[in-house]
């Protein structure tokens, strides 16, 4: 693809990174199912294992397939590189990796899914790391969780579960007056409704699992780097700025410049961790991007109906939606999501735990399963799964409160979802 054109985003949403295969001209990306790869000669596998020439040895490290979809990830978010790696939460370690040292914390938003408030809070531990949880929308208690040991702000674009849209430009403010990195999950936006990177953040986490891939088939992460950081500036980051033993006392930031935290998440840490991507994921990630845009669209479309429907509704006490007029968060979102805010949002059911019970195991059309993003109407009960290991406390910060339910609205008929949820609320509520 021309470099002097920019295209749309439904252009490269199907065409970045991928090009015809060399060898037998295909025109979808190929899976190279191959562990490893055959060196030219004793120099050419010298030079890449000193990261003196980019290519392909090990394929815990970098494939053919996962490459093209690291290469599309990027290219979407307005990013500098990205690497891909096998699920959401690894993205996230992934991220934290080069960034962290024992002693050091993170200050992250008390609006998270629940797993990533478990593995901030309990996991990380194990590292010697730690997380602390502040209201992102009270930006003077974010200002003053920061201490000497704060290596970088944590966020949701569109928060797990309830649908909350952050004021991503003002956490990154703060993150540029402290000398930090901004990391925003864009996992339920996607960069079809929302570019972290064009509002100042630094790095970009998805679940690929979700919404990019978006039918149900695939565990995947990605972590997307702008390229705009500079991890030499304060000292804060030697794992990025300083002498790397492993790889003769090279310095990533030095050589690699923009492009330095992806060399490093690839060459340590998926050689280190191992985390890796397989690359029939990768593909079936790739086809599902393709459409992207269409699906965010009906999602977007469907949601808005539907929750419109609920708020309605005598059965049910509020919904989160930010995409309603009557949300506190729908002038926000008209600003910084102008495509809309998705498909994923709660409400609150009359009759509290017990309703919210009956309603997951009434409903036909609605799968009741711990994922969201596909193209399936998806539904779960927060409280009593995704966010069971949480105290009650814990719960209604992260909105997935005991009379909540969470829906994931996907791409079928909107008038079907809404007579199957009616059908649902009168056997949950009587």
């Amino acid at each position: 693809m021309s470099e002097k054109r920019e295209y749309g985003f439904e252009t490269l949403q199907i065409h970045a990174g991928a090009r015809p295969d060399p060898a037998t001209g295909a025109r979808q990306t190929p899976i190279y199912q191959t562990t490893a790869y055959v060196f030219r000669d004793a120099d050419h596998a010298a030079a890449l294992f000193n990261l003196q020439e980019v290519g392909y040895i090990y394929s815990r490290l970098t494939n053919p397939t996962v490459a093209v979809l690291q290469e599309r990830i990027a290219t979407m978010e307005g990013g500098a590189g990205a690497v891909c790696c096998s699920s959401g939460h690894a993205a996230q370690i992934l991220a934290l990796f080069p960034l962290m040292q024992p002693g050091c914390n993170l200050v992250a938003s008390t609006r998270l899914y629940g797993g990533t408030v478990q593995q901030f809070t309990n996991t990380i531990r194990k590292f010697g790391w730690s997380a602390k949880f502040v209201d992102t929308d009270d930006l003077d208690a974010v200002k003053a969780a920061i201490d000497d040991n704060t290596r970088a702000i944590f966020c949701e674009s569109i928060a797990n579960p309830g649908g909350y849209v952050t004021d991503i430009r003002s956490l990154a403010d703060i993150a540029d007056e402290a000398g930090l990195p901004l990391i925003v999950d864009n996992t339920s936006a996607t960069p079809y409704l929302c570019r972290p990177i064009e509002h100042g953040a630094t790095l970009v986490v998805h679940s690929v699992t979700k919404y990019l891939t978006g039918n149900g088939t695939v565990t995947g992460g990605a972590i997307v780097d702008s390229g705009k950081f500079d991890w030499a500036a304060s000292g804060k980051f030697p794992s990025l700025s300083e002498p790397e033993p492993a790889y003769h006392g090279l310095k990533f930031a030095e050589t690699f410049g923009p492009l330095a935290f992806t060399f490093y998440g690839i060459a340590i840490g998926l050689r280190d961790l191992g985390m890796t991507m397989n690359p029939q994921g990768a593909h079936y990630s790739l086809m599902g991007i393709e459409t992207l845009s269409l699906r965010m669209q009906r999602h977007v479309e469907n949601a808005e109906k539907v929750a419109a429907w609920l708020e309605a509704d005598d059965r049910v006490e509020y919904v989160t939606y930010a995409g309603l007029p009557s949300s506190p968060y729908y002038e926000r979102a008209k600003r910084h999501y102008p495509k809309g805010t998705g498909g994923l949002f709660t409400f609150a059911v009359k009759g509290g735990y017990d309703a919210c019970v009956k309603l997951v195991n009434s409903l036909e059309i609605f799968s009741h399963v711990a994922n969201l993003g596909d193209t399936r109407s998806l539904i779960i009960h927060s409280a009593s799964t995704t966010h069971r290991q949480l105290t009650e406390a814990q719960q209604e910060a992260a909105g997935a409160g005991p009379n909540l339910v969470r829906v994931s609205i996907g791409t079928e008929d909107a008038d079907d979802l809404i007579a199957d949820l009616d059908q649902a609320l009168t056997t949950a509520c009587g």
